[in-house]
C-alpha cells in the first residue's frame, strides 16, 4: 500500500510516498526558515502564500524520487489540523484536488498523530501500548497510544509549548531563528548548573506542563545582568535548556511509572534537541526494562512521511474522506 502524504500545517511544505506505513520511498521538505528568520518567528500569511507556490512542485518531486506515477498511488493523506488555518487549507485543497483527479481515497490526519507515529519509520518500531511525548514549537503533550487511531491525552502545556520557550528565550538572548537550534548548539559547551531556573508546579495536574514562568525568569535575569557573551552565554543557554529538558523528562517518566509502561516514544521538533535525547536515554537506563524510541532527526521536525504513516492506517480502517473535508486548526487528538 503506497500512500502520498502532504503536510502544510505551519512553515514546512512537505510531501512523501510511504509504503505499507513503514518505508519512506521519498521524503521531500521545502523549508521556509530563511523567509521567516528576519521576523524571528513564523508569519502565518507568508507561510500560507509560500505553501501555494511550493505544494505542487514538492508533490511532483516526491513522486519522482519514489519512482511512482499517480496510478501507482493507493491513497492520499493530508494534515487537516491542528495548525495555521491558512497553511492547512493549502494542503487540504491540494490533496482533495489530487484525490478527485486521480480517483484515490483521501485520509485526513491529525498532525499530532503523525508525530506519535513517526517512530514507525525506524527499525525497530514501537509496539502498543506506549507512552508518547509530543514536544514542538506549538505542542507539548503526553499521550497514551493504545493502538493506531486510539490515543488518550494524559497531560499538556497550560501555556507556552517547550519549543516556544526555546524560541522566545533565544530571541531574548539575541540568537537567530530557529532559537531552539541556536540554544542547543551553544549549550553543548555550557555549565547546566550555572544559573538556577524555577520548575513550574501545576497544582492538581502533575502531568501538565508550564513554561511561561521559566521564560519570565530568563527575562528578569537578562534585565538584571544583561545578555552575556562567550562562556557566560553558553552557561546561560545550558542552564535554561536544562530547565526545559528536566521538566519534560520528569513528567515523561512519572507517567511511565504510573501507567507501568515499558516503552516511551519521543516525537516533535524538540525531539531533535541533543540534550533531550540524551537525558531521556539516561533516565531510561535508571529503570530496568524501559525502552526508548527516538525517530530520526529528519522525522522529528514536520514532514509528510509521518502523515502518510497515519494515513495508511486511517484508510485501512475505512476512514476515507469526501470533498467536504476542511481544515480544522484546533483539532484535538
Amino acid at each position: 500500500m503506497r500512500i502520498l502524504g502532504i503536510e502544510t500545517s505551519c512553515d514546512e511544505t512537505a510531501a512523501a510516498v510511504v509504503e505499507d506505513g513503514r518505508r519512506a520511498l521519498s521524503d521531500v521538505v521545502a523549508t521556509q526558515i530563511e523567509i521567516h528568520r528576519r521576523w524571528g518567528g513564523v508569519v502565518p500569511e507568508l507561510a500560507s502564500r509560500n505553501h501555494v507556490v511550493q505544494v505542487m512542485p514538492v508533490v511532483d518531486e516526491a513522486l519522482a524520487r519514489a519512482g511512482v506515477e499517480p496510478a501507482g498511488i493507493d491513497g492520499i493523506a493530508v494534515t487537516s489540523g491542528p495548525g495555521l488555518v491558512g497553511a492547512l487549507l493549502v494542503g487540504v485543497q491540494a490533496a482533495k484536488a489530487l484525490a478527485l483527479a486521480w480517483e484515490k481515497p483521501l485520509a485526513r490526519v491529525n498532525h499530532l498523530e503523525g508525530h506519535l507515529l513517526a517512530s514507525f519509520l525506524a527499525d525497530p518500531p514501537p509496539s502498543f501500548p506506549y507512552l508518547g511525548l509530543v514536544v514542538s514549537g506549538g505542542h507539548t503533550s503526553l499521550y497514551l497510544a493504545e493502538d493506531f487511531g486510539r490515543y488518550r491525552c494524559l497531560g499538556q502545556t497550560r501555556d507556552d509549548a517547550a519549543g516556544e520557550a526555546f524560541d522566545k528565550g533565544a530571541k531574548l538572548l539575541g540568537l537567530p531563528y530557529p532559537g531552539g537550534v541556536a540554544i542547543d548548539r551553544l549549550a553543548k559547551d555550557g555549565d547546566r548548573a550555572a544559573v538556577r531556573f524555577p520548575k513550574a508546579v501545576v497544582k492538581g495536574a502533575d502531568l501538565d506542563f508550564s513554561f511561561s514562568g521559566l521564560k519570565t525568569a530568563l527575562l528578569h535575569h537578562v534585565k538584571k545582568l544583561g545578555v552575556p557573551e562567550g562562556q557566560a552565554l553558553a552557561d546561560l543557554c545550558a542552564s535554561y535548556q536544562e530547565a526545559i529538558v528536566g521538566a519534560l523528562v520528569q513528567k515523561l517518566f512519572r507517567a511511565a511509572r504510573r501507567l507501568q509502561l515499558d516503552r516511551v516514544v519521543l516525537s516533535g521538533g524538540v525531539a531533535a534537541n541533543g540534550r533531550l535525547r540524551q537525558a531521556v536515554q539516561e533516565k531510561a537506563a535508571e529503570f530496568e526494562g524501559i525502552e526508548v524510541f527516538l525517530p530520526a532527526i529528519r522525522h522529528c521536525t514536520d514532514n509528510a512521511a509521518m502523515i502518510a504513516v497515519a494515513g495508511t492506517h486511517a484508510l485501512r480502517r475505512g476512514e476515507a474522506q469526501g470533498p467536504e473535508l476542511n481544515a480544522d486548526p484546533a483539532w484535538r487528538l
